[in-house]
């Protein structure tokens, strides 16, 4: 009853919305897309000062006697000098005070609508232009693609004292370009209410209280697990409520979702899917920072369950999957983890489900300043096996993972596949970072496929020998032109192993570039 009145009210919330828009959103004619493919996520924008988010005198302003879990751990995201992936996770109330505004876009991020500054608006829009070229799309010998892609986003986080609050977002991409084959719904959609939800919060026995419902963004674990795949035109957003509690040391959150079926052309045609379900629980401690002779690592076990439509092999079927694992992730001196294990399990067509994974990712800095160069490697292990088979089935998924981790062409996924990649980012000049990265990839089971981030297999590598895939140089270079301006590029080469060429697959060179500009 609950996600039912969130997907009827979702409708309703758009007239609102609008309302809180600094910018209408035009039509967009439809054009096609190559299947499978994607965009690529823009890097959050640096201020050079410290924001205003940053200020002691901003946190807990409600309660000073409150001492908050830390904001970085919270299960929000990465704010870093103000700005977050999620937007309503930003915090600008340090604007109350002209004097700390640097420019007229500064004066959108707190508009009081009271005399005292308890009810006010926070503005935020993005737009994002990016043009993809990839050879050999789908890793067939074909002639190359290329995608003109943009994203026009805007919202409004209304704040009606420190206790309640309401977020809309809506948002408009468009794709043209050569060879695009039939675009993805989170790729090309005239106009969509992208987040919509109200949250209230409050404090209660020295402890953080709160609820959000609607539609959100969620990304409380890995990246590798839960993502809002900012790599997407349209974000991946959810419907449902979610619920937490936070102290000092110790959180607790709970959530119960249902996914989202993505339509493509305007708003009203992206209901919430009744047939699916995402509901769990995550848990966090702060480590003590005596562990390991000096570290800031946090601790996080969850238990989730994830009911859709899958499919393995030839089969098609619904599914429901268990996640039970934990993460430590932080930092320890110079060094910087994120480790994540779970274990999986449930049904798929009434077989039983046996999976794992193993995700590590490490970094060590070379110098004492945060810009020195950083030199690490990730390794990562999913099992595979019995995608074609009727026995218990080993593959390994994640309920909505961020895949160009592995493949900026979205060529794997954590399923059937085991990776080794080292890596070293360096800034060569100012405002400028450049990372390199070589990964070598296999399969986990010989006999089962390799998987693709749409969670498909490429037809044929479950009938060839070998457990090589493939072997991949990825370049990235991100350029903070100004506080609220930057460009990404992006090169893969990707070199196509044994059990891709004896399938008939050929390797694929992939360059992308974009400016992306947030306020």
């Amino acid at each position: 009853m609950l996600l039912s009145s969130c997907r009827r009210g979702l409708g309703a919330a758009t007239v609102s919305l609008v309302l809180f828009t600094p910018a209408a959103l035009g039509a967009h004619p439809a054009a096609p897309q190559q299947a499978g493919q994607q965009s690529l996520p823009p890097i959050p924008v640096l201020r050079t000062q410290v924001s205003p988010a940053e200020s002691d005198q901003t946190r807990n302003r409600a309660a000073p006697g409150v001492t908050s879990y830390p904001a970085a751990a919270a299960g929000d995201g990465a704010t870093s000098a103000g700005y977050n992936l999620s937007r309503w996770a930003e915090d600008w109330r340090g604007y109350r005070d002209p004097a700390r505004r640097d420019d007229p876009l500064d004066r959108l991020k707190f508009l009081p609508l009271d005399d005292d500054g308890d009810i006010y608006l926070t503005l935020s829009g993005e737009l994002r232009l990016r043009v993809n070229h990839t050879t050999n799309p789908n890793l067939r010998e074909v002639e190359a693609q290329r995608q003109d892609i943009n994203r026009i986003v805007a919202g409004a986080d209304l704040h009606l004292g420190p206790n309640v609050r309401f977020f809309g977002e809506v948002a408009h991409g468009g794709i043209a370009g050569e060879n695009i084959g039939a675009p993805a719904a989170t790729l090309r959609n005239d106009a969509i209410v992208q987040q919509a939800f109200g949250e209230v919060s409050g404090d209660v026995a020295g402890m953080q209280v709160g609820a959000r419902y609607g539609r959100q963004e969620f990304t409380d674990g890995s990246n590798l697990l839960v993502s809002q795949r900012d790599n997407n035109t349209i974000r991946y957003v959810l419907n449902g409520v979610r619920g937490w509690v936070r102290g000092a040391r110790l959180r607790a959150d709970l959530f119960d979702f249902e996914l989202t079926e993505f339509g493509d052309q305007g708003f009203g045609d992206d209901p919430s899917d009744d047939d699916t379900r995402f509901s769990g629980a995550t848990l966090g401690v702060v480590a003590p920072t005596e562990w390991l002779g000096g570290s800031k690592l946090y601790f996080d076990p969850f238990v989730w369950r994830l009911h859709d439509e899958q499919r393995w092999g030839d089969t098609t079927a619904r599914e429901r999957r268990w996640f039970t694992g934990a993460r430590l992730w932080g930092d320890v001196g110079r060094a910087t983890l994120d480790w994540t294990v779970n274990h999986q399990s449930g049904r798929f067509d009434n077989r039983e489900i046996d999976a794992w994974q193993i995700l590590a990712a490490q970094t060590y800095r070379l110098g004492a300043g945060a810009s020195a160069p950083r030199i690490g490697f990730h390794a990562d292990y999913a099992t595979g096996g019995g995608g074609y088979d009727q026995g218990t089935l080993g593959n390994a998924t994640t309920p909505f993972g961020n895949n160009i981790y592995y493949s900026y062409q979205l060529f794997l996924t954590p399923s059937n596949l085991i990776t080794l990649a080292p890596n070293f980012t360096f800034a060569p000049v100012k405002g400028v970072r450049l990372t390199t990265e070589y990964q070598f990839a296999w399969r986990e089971n010989a006999t089962d496929a390799v998987y693709r981030a749409n969670g498909l297999p490429f037809a044929g590598t479950e009938l060839v020998e070998g457990s090589k895939i493939a072997e991949s140089l990825r370049l990235q270079l991100v350029w903070s032109i100004a506080p609220r301006l930057s460009f990404t590029g992006r090169y893969e080469h990707l070199d196509a192993g044994p059990v891709l060429t004896r399938a008939g697959y050929a390797g694929s060179d992939f360059v992308a570039g974009w400016v992306s500009f947030r306020f």
